[in-house]
């Protein structure tokens, strides 16, 4: 690529406008931690023109100079609603340099409560597909019951996992376990009707061609009928992980003593919408990232279908 597709490119402008923004006087009552803002989007910025250097896909620099462009974007918006011309109540919705200052300031705290809830999905996603995978290669392997489990499936995938969090309290020995359960229960399911629908799409003659060649039936099991089954079990561990951030927050919110859904309703109890937004977005970014990292995992193991 060349210097000019690489560097001179909207969202350098679009960083340049948000720092002439921040020019402006300020007409919030409450303090909006400007340097803060500015700190932020000059590191932004920076990420943004290393990685220019390094990223050799014209459609990856693309995708990521859109993404800090809107960013950009955001933030500026946000600077000239609240800071600079004040048009929202700036208790509910604060600054976002108020909100950067406030990560800064809380960092140690809210690593712990990333930490906190990082482990809760992790025990209960490895849990639920250590069991749900296995289960869903044998039932799937027969027909009959793959059939009758289909329709088990979908009566119980359709209840949230949310309303047993009651049950939980009361037969679970912590807190933090009721929480894994209800992770556990939540991509149990799709993960389960993923690889059951996996195992019954699988051509028929890829198997009877492996009969052919005298296969056993573990070796038919790991070696044939999973790896085609892949992207369907993929496809339901994708819809169990986004499914389980949204009900850890709400379980944590209800039943924890810590972790992020448990900052943000603690901090939103006391009336604190500054801490209550920094925890909002963190979540928003850790969830971005795990989603990331877990693309990246599934993209390597189905590199062979490409």
């Amino acid at each position: 690529m060349t210097i000019r597709k690489r560097y001179l490119r909207i969202t350098h402008l679009l960083f340049i406008i948000l720092l002439l923004i921040q020019l402006l006087p300020d007409r919030s009552t409450k303090p909006v931690y400007t340097s803060s803002l500015i700190g932020f989007a000059v590191g932004a910025e920076a990420i943004v023109l290393i990685a220019s250097s390094l990223i050799k896909k014209e459609n990856s620099l693309a995708l990521l100079l859109d993404i800090a462009g809107f960013i950009f974007i955001l933030l500026g918006v946000w600077s000239l609603a609240t800071a600079k011309y004040n048009y929202l109540n700036d208790l509910l919705f604060p600054a976002p340099g108020r909100v950067v200052h406030q990560f800064v300031e809380d960092r140690d705290k809210i690593w712990v409560n990333i930490k906190s809830s990082l482990g809760i999905t992790i025990k209960g996603f490895v849990l639920a597909t250590a069991i749900a995978i296995p289960l869903g290669l044998i039932i799937g392997c027969s027909a009959r019951a793959g059939g009758a489990a289909t329709y088990i499936t979908k009566f119980f995938s359709s209840i949230p996992p949310i309303v047993y969090i009651p049950y939980g309290i009361a037969l679970l020995p912590t807190l933090k376990s009721v929480s894994v359960f209800v992770i556990f229960l939540a991509t149990f399911w799709p993960v389960f009707a993923g690889t059951m629908s996996g195992v019954l799409g699988v051509d028929k003659k890829m198997i009877d061609s492996a009969k052919v060649l005298n296969v056993g039936k573990i070796e038919m099991m790991f070696r044939v009928i999973l790896p085609a089954s892949l992207q369907q079990i993929f496809l339901g561990c994708n819809q169990g992980l986004s499914v389980s951030f949204i009900l850890l927050t709400s379980a944590e919110m209800i039943a924890a003593k810590d972790g992020m859904g448990y900052y943000v309703k603690n901090y939103s109890d006391f009336g604190d919408y500054t801490r209550t937004i920094t925890g909002l977005l963190v979540i928003g970014f850790v969830v971005i990232g795990v989603t990331f990292l877990f693309n990246k995992l599934q993209n390597r193991l189905l590199r062979w279908k490409r």
